[in-house]
């Protein structure tokens, strides 16, 4: 038996489905976030019946991709548990008569039923049951209010072969709302205050501004106290392990270089030492995971308060001028955390000009939190300025890049038409598994490829590889670039984890000029393998060759611009 859970985007599917089967789903605020199908299992009846989250979709008429796959679910399903939101009931019940048209045994959940109440909305479920003839649930799918009524129901759901016309179908619908809801008058809250100034472009930038400024500098706050008091104490008492373990291996040869990495002035130096139990475990768990963890936890609050629509509405119509629509901010912002999901979210996008712009964008000029929190360190002693001139090229670059591809691109940019929902106080559960869910996805990626990409350069210095290549692109780096042929170890590097090829700048005694040009060069030549095979997936090889080219052209252009002003 296969079950459906379906609604509108944002009316908490993935939050029920979490209830219902206990599986890890990531549960947003955000409309179109759910994209791939999410399934799981659950007891019923003594039996094991299988749960999908379908994508979420206002009609059984398709416009996106997404609306696609939920419309071909429902040939699949046995029953459809149709998840509304009790706050817009009105929009929420012209899916609900499409899917009574379908012949499908559903059932009908009403989700943030607590809202109903502080929202003065009254809703009679018995006679919302009898205008549809089919069973509803009030539920709270974050505490799991209702959750039990809807399992022990499930029997009770009921196929319907009934046929609106589009203005039939939304004359039912006013006559339900009629007799089922009241709403009495309230004053507004000081959070529907904050959704109204929050919306508007005249208020809704500064604010926007402001969030942004919070966000960097909670980021850089949490991310430095960790590494401080938490991760440098720890790999403190890690040292003597490692450095007994260079005693015994002699303090040289192979091995010793390819476990511990090189001594400099006779010591173990976590950064510049390179080897898999120093450098490959120091960089990704010390320097990179502080920032990442204090991203996703910033990243996860604004998901879940309902913020993020509202930058997506405002920034909407700059967005248009590079090719795309509001809601590729999502793409940008996840890519911020780790370009992988950022890749992947790239499907919420119509067209398929909109998903190659956003991805090529996002992969050249949308540093990853591990790459920000290196370049940081790398570039954090010379202040603003060092700092600024690298996200302000970035920034040129991603506008630059979006505008021309815009313009050079066949295709269409549509508009998207977006739910805003209200703004809620985070549910500290639901933020607590998404930040788990991310950060055991980022160490599950990060450190097998840091620890694959220092072993593989220390191979390659081995055997003499590196300074081969160095050799060959000498011209390339030193006479464009301005950068020491001893460089090009770091880009290699750069093609499996970016932070680490940076963190392999620092020994080489580069200017502040240098290390502006080599920060943003391997930001912008080439993604991480993960999200090259991400790419590979999303666009396909064509469009990933194309997107590869531009890359290289733009990497060597700003490069070498920037060589030459700095």
């Amino acid at each position: 038996m296969k079950i459906l859970l379906m609604g509108n985007p944002n009316v908490g599917k993935s939050a029920i489905f979490s209830r219902l089967t206990g599986v890890d789903v990531m549960i947003s605020n955000y409309p179109g976030t759910t994209i791939e199908l999410r399934k799981g299992k659950m007891k019923l009846d003594d039996q094991m019946v299988e749960v999908i989250d379908v994508p979420g979709t206002y009609s059984l008429e398709p416009t996106s991709k997404a609306e696609e796959v939920a419309v071909n679910m429902l040939k699949e399903g046995d029953l459809v548990i149709n998840v509304v939101d009790a706050t817009n009931m009105e929009r929420n019940l012209n899916l609900t008569l499409q899917l009574l048209e379908r012949n499908i045994p559903v059932i009908v959940v009403l989700n943030f039923w607590d809202e109903t109440r502080h929202l003065g909305i009254n809703i009679d479920v018995k006679k919302l049951e009898t205008h549809l003839d089919i069973p509803v649930v009030p539920a709270v799918a974050v505490t799991g209010e209702g959750i039990k009524e809807l399992v022990s129901r499930l029997h009770e759901a009921k196929a319907h072969e009934k046929r609106y016309s589009e203005e039939s179908r939304w004359s039912e619908i006013g006559k339900i709302i009629k007799c089922v809801q009241k709403v009495t008058l309230k004053k507004h809250t000081f959070l529907e205050n904050l959704e109204d100034l929050s919306i508007k472009p005249l208020t809704g930038i500064p604010i926007t501004l402001l969030i942004l400024a919070l966000v960097f500098w909670v980021v850089r706050f949490v991310g430095e106290n960790l590494i401080a008091y938490l991760f440098d104490p720890l790999f403190k008492l890690y040292l003597p392990v490692v450095t007994g373990l260079s005693d015994i291996l002699g303090k040289g040869g192979v091995i010793h270089d390819v476990l511990v990495g090189t001594l400099i002035e006779g010591k173990i130096d976590y950064i510049q030492s390179m080897g898999l139990l120093t450098t490959g475990l120091y960089v990704p768990l010390a320097m990179v995971l502080p920032y990442v963890f204090a991203f996703y936890l910033v990243l996860g609050i604004l998901e879940d308060s309902g913020y993020l629509p509202r930058l997506a509405t405002l920034v909407d119509a700059v967005l248009h001028r590079l090719g795309m629509h509001g809601l590729a901010i999502i793409p940008m912002l996840l890519g911020l955390g780790c370009n992988v999901p950022g890749a992947l979210s790239t499907r919420i996008l119509e067209t398929r000009k909109q998903r190659f712009i956003a991805a090529t964008l996002m992969a050249i000029a949308v540093p990853c939190m591990a790459q920000t929190a290196m370049v940081f360190a790398l570039l954090g002693p010379y202040g603003i300025k060092g700092l600024g001139i690298y996200f302000v090229t970035l920034f040129i670059v991603w506008l630059t890049l979006g505008f021309l591809l815009n313009k050079g691109l066949k295709g269409e940019t549509p508009e998207t038409f977006m739910e805003i929902p209200p703004y809620r106080i985070p549910y500290l559960g639901s933020l607590a598994k998404k930040l788990w869910m991310r950060m055991r996805s980022f160490l599950s990626e990060a450190i097998p490829f840091v620890l694959l990409g220092v072993l593989i350069v220390n191979i390659l210095y081995v055997f003499g590889i590196i300074e081969w290549i160095s050799e060959a692109a000498a011209p390339l780096i030193v006479g464009i670039l301005g950068l020491p042929k001893e460089a090009v170890a770091s880009l290699i590097v750069g093609f499996l984890r970016k932070d680490v090829a940076v963190g392999m700048l620092l020994p080489l005694g580069l200017d502040m000029g240098q290390l502006i040009v080599a920060s943003v060069v391997l930001t912008m030549y080439f993604p991480c393998v993960a999200t090259f095979v991400v790419l590979f997936k999303e666009l396909g090889a064509r469009d990933l060759i194309k997107a590869t080219a531009i890359m290289v052209v733009a990497t060597l252009l700003v490069g070498g611009v920037l060589n030459a002003l700095l």
